[in-house]
């Protein structure tokens, strides 16, 4: 990738004149570490989620002093991580971690890809060997520049501490700007330990980091005209409106042109969900509507979206009738999987401010388009295959009704976090985001273990704000443990456990595409040789595990009892809390479009193919 978005390796910082970034900028002698937490404090970062170790020790007594920077000491790296991404998805911020050097660092390279797949602005701290012990395998070495190389969009290996200052900015400048990312620094412990002289703001030195953010104005006219001549456009909304903050202007554009928008599984929110224009989520579990307007297309106008296989399908037979718009920060994704006839490289909130206008150029002359043909198709297709569930015939919980109740009786402002599977996908269809940044998930990379840790970042970023962790049981074992530091810190998340007993979309594809063959997806003791998951046993006890690391539990089974313990949960704010919800292990998330299939091919539900008729191919 060029250096305007992707860095091509560990940047060594080289000697330089310094003059303090300002005429008036004062000079202090403090330590490399003294200098460290200083330029955490003078870049914003009000937040900290680490776990000290013997190479980033040195930088962790100066972070005691702070007044300015709290730290919250994780159980584990990878819950750093995602606490990280999870703060920066709810604020807007740059999210921080700090943990030290070998397997300190290697445990962050979960957290650290996910956030580059999801485009998250975050950095990294790590704590490196001395300097002089670089290459030679000593104890808690690892290489994490070179490992993260592919997975950040820019690393550091810092080995003086005159340089931690200028590499701190630097960082904080590159994984905000452009398209966000995670970036890596790795300091040298004898780094933190020398002394250096300190001044803010530093010169920072970028050559070849420079962003486009002002769209192209011929390509922009192009492309209204285009918009304003279809007769079957679609809003392709990515995750990339809600970095650029572009929520407000994309409510204009669609408002302006009346073309349906459809948003990812990473742009949930930035378009409210119940309004008339909203046709739903695409891709391998989108809503019906949702596909095949994609399919049927004549025209699709895609904002900060990426084309991924989870959209598309089968990528040969994606949108056979569309001219491609594709406007996105990151020109390598502009052509990557779909040619684009209009490539526009630019800012996302910019692009689309500057396509209102274009648009209403195009009104003023006469030029509107006409999609009355277009929303009766639209329209019928809703009314016949809306999203929906069948609830139990035993009488036990549906997971979706759970979801959806939980939702519905969410405090307003409300942030949900999800793990990944079948409760993520339910959690997208049946919980209404009306605003942005109020869903968090792992899109890109589907971590499994990402609900808890996310929940928590979101909720020390935004501490007056209610924040749910929806969880499957198989994701909860990963990264539970964060539930402690949860307890510890004040931070009252509450975590819906949807808990069936299975890995349950590992479950549903060996349902559908492995003969009910149940090979190593239950959960807990006391499966029956079909390995259909047994009522009765449950190892881990939920309850038990939750109140012993500081938590409100409860456990629900009962239809009846749903909505009463959903509202104590709600009520209580001085713990975390955790719900324990026993739920039917057949239920399974439809739509549904099989991996490597056409997106022609999406099921309504089991046994159901929506049949569109004969005329709209037309």
């Amino acid at each position: 990738m060029p250096m305007t978005e992707q860095a091509t390796g560990a940047h060594h910082p080289q000697p330089r004149a310094r003059n303090g970034g300002s005429p008036a900028a004062s000079v202090e002698h403090l330590t490399g570490a003294q200098s460290l937490i200083r330029s955490l404090e003078e870049v914003g970062a009000d937040t900290v989620f680490g776990l000290p170790g013997g190479c980033i020790l040195p930088a962790y007594d100066p972070l005691m002093d702070s007044t300015r920077v709290r730290h919250i000491l994780v159980r584990h790296e990878q819950g750093a991580g995602h606490a990280a991404t999870g703060y920066a998805q709810a604020t807007g911020k740059v999210g921080v971690c700090m943990v030290t050097s070998g397997p300190g660092a290697t445990n962050l390279v979960t957290p650290i890809a996910d956030a580059a797949m999801d485009s998250v602005p975050m950095v990294a701290i790590t704590g490196q060997v001395a300097s002089g012990a670089i290459g030679t395998d000593a104890f808690q070495e690892a290489d994490i520049c070179g490992i993260t190389m592919p997975i950040t969009k820019h690393n550091f290996l810092v080995t003086r501490a005159e340089d931690i200052a200028h590499t701190i900015a630097e960082a904080f400048h590159i994984a905000s700007t452009g398209r966000p990312g995670p970036v890596l620094v790795d300091i040298a412990k004898d780094a933190l330990q020398s002394k250096t002289a300190f001044s803010w703001p530093p010169v920072m030195d970028l050559p070849g980091y420079r962003p486009v953010t002002k769209p192209h104005a011929k390509q922009i006219r192009e492309a209204a005209r285009l918009i304003t001549q279809a007769r079957r456009p679609v809003l392709y909304v990515g995750g990339g409106v809600m970095k650029a903050g572009a929520t407000a202007e994309l409510k204009v554009l669609a408002e302006l042109t009346g073309a349906p928008v459809t948003t990812t599984l990473m742009a949930l929110g930035s378009f409210p969900d119940s309004h008339p224009l909203h046709v739903g989520m695409p891709g391998m579990h989108g809503s019906v509507t949702a596909v095949t307007a994609l399919q049927k297309a004549d025209l699709i106008v895609a904002l900060g979206a990426r084309f991924d296989d989870r959209v598309t399908g089968k990528l040969d037979s994606f949108a056979p009738y569309a001219k491609i718009v594709h406007a996105d920060i990151d020109p390598a994704e502009i052509g990557k999987n779909r040619a684009a006839d209009v490539p526009i490289v630019g800012d996302a909130r910019e692009v689309i401010a500057d396509l209102v206008q274009a648009v209403q150029a195009e009104h003023t002359e006469g030029n509107a388009g006409d999609y009355t043909a277009w929303w009766k198709d639209l329209n019928r297709w809703r009314e016949t295959y809306p999203l929906g569930y069948d609830l139990p015939e035993d009488g036990s919980l549906s997971p979706q009704q759970v979801i959806q109740r939980i939702g519905e009786l969410a405090p307003p402002d409300t942030i949900f976090a999800a793990g990944v599977g079948q409760h993520q996908m339910w959690a997208s269809h049946f919980i209404q985001y009306e605003r942005p940044s109020t869903w968090l998930n792992s899109g890109g990379a589907g971590t499994m273990g990402y609900a808890v840790p996310a929940a928590m970042g979101a909720k020390a970023g935004m501490p007056d704000r209610t924040v749910w962790a929806i969880d499957g049981d198989g994701c909860f074992q990963m990264t539970n443990q964060e539930l402690t530091t949860c307890a510890l810190n004040n931070i009252p998340v509450k975590v819906a456990v949807i808990n069936n007993g299975a890995l349950g979309m590992v479950r549903q594809w060996q349902t559908l595409f492995y003969n009910q063959r149940y090979s190593n997806t239950v959960l807990h003791s006391g499966a029956d040789t079909d390995g259909n998951a047994a009522k009765g046993t449950r190892v881990p006890d939920f309850v038990k595990l939750s109140e012993a690391m500081g938590c409100y539990a409860i456990r629900c089974e009962d239809p009846a009892d749903l909505d009463k313990v959903i509202a104590e949960a709600n009520a209580i704010n001085d713990r975390p809390v955790v719900i324990d919800f026993i739920v039917h292990e057949d239920a399974m998330v439809w739509p549904m479009v099989a991996a490597g299939t056409s997106n022609d091919e999406v099921m309504a539900a089991r046994g159901v193919r929506p049949d569109f008729g004969d005329n709209e191919d037309d």
